[in-house]
């Protein structure tokens, strides 16, 4: 009885140190894969800072390209140490692993797919005034899965990746101009052309109004009361969440003024 446990130990101890090279090379294979991917990581990242590619997007192709190194490596790994099919059942189960994950989290998979699509075509950067799904206002930060903007009246919102690349997303900000309008109604009698020329003027001296674009003023309608004028503005899109509300009123103001004081008659 003793004598057959002391040759199982021997048996199972020439069996391990017959093991131990293909360890050791197992693992300095493992080692070598681990920190080629760090080198690719490294040199991906450096790339990457040179692009016009946000910072929220480098640490993420970072840790993506190191952990595909690490899971190589384990394959590697796996196949050295004579470890064939636990190595091909990972392999094979990571792929169905992936597939009832991508079932299970659809919503966050389409996200970070669409995150991933907007890296390389983003119509929008941060500090960019956008509008998505009814949703209007300043960027404050892009990840992969939600953009954070920032609405007028404060509020924090965090809109989804996918709802940005697959539905009509305004950028207000994108060429740096955004226009406002307003109407106003005068009476048949005025003379219209006279009317059309000074509020032409007093808007385009009014305080934040651009010279270029230039103002216009036309009509727009013909009721049974009064001409009803329309102004079209620009103003710098940069400034538009703060201040074209304000514009726009102090551009009204000036109009009532002026017409007011030329003896028009405004309904």
């Amino acid at each position: 009885m003793i004598s057959a446990l002391i040759d199982s130990f021997v048996r199972e101890f020439a069996s391990f140190v017959e093991f131990i090279p293909k360890l050791l090379l197992a693992i300095l294979v493992y080692i070598f894969i681990y920190y080629i991917g760090k080198i690719l990581s490294t040199i991906s990242l450096r790339i990457i800072k040179r692009s016009k590619m946000p910072e929220t997007y480098h640490l993420f192709f970072k840790k993506l390209i190191t952990g595909i190194a690490l899971f190589i490596g384990f394959i590697v790994f796996l196949n050295i140490i004579g470890y064939t099919s636990l190595a091909a059942s990972l392999v094979a189960g990571g792929g169905l692993t992936a597939v009832m994950l991508g079932f299970a989290f659809k919503d966050i998979g389409e996200n970070f797919i669409a995150g991933f699509f907007l890296t390389f075509n983003r119509p929008f950067e941060t500090n960019d005034i956008i509008e998505s799904g009814g949703i209007l206002g300043r960027v404050k930060s892009i990840e992969l899965r939600h953009t954070h903007i920032r609405t007028n009246d404060g509020c924090d919102v965090f809109v989804p990746s996918v709802q940005l690349f697959t539905r009509p997303m305004h950028n207000y900000t994108f060429d740096g101009l955004r226009r406002g309008n307003f109407t106003i109604k005068i009476d048949y009698h005025d003379d219209t052309q006279k009317a059309i020329e000074i509020l032409r003027e007093a808007v385009s001296n009014t305080f934040g109004v651009l010279k270029k674009p230039a103002t216009s003023v036309q009509i727009l309608s013909l009721t049974p009361n009064h001409v009803e004028l329309q102004i079209h503005f620009w103003i710098n899109a940069r400034d538009q969440e703060k201040k074209l509300t304000e514009i726009r009123t102090k551009a009204m103001h000036a109009c009532k003024d002026i017409l007011l004081e030329t003896g028009f008659k405004m309904s």
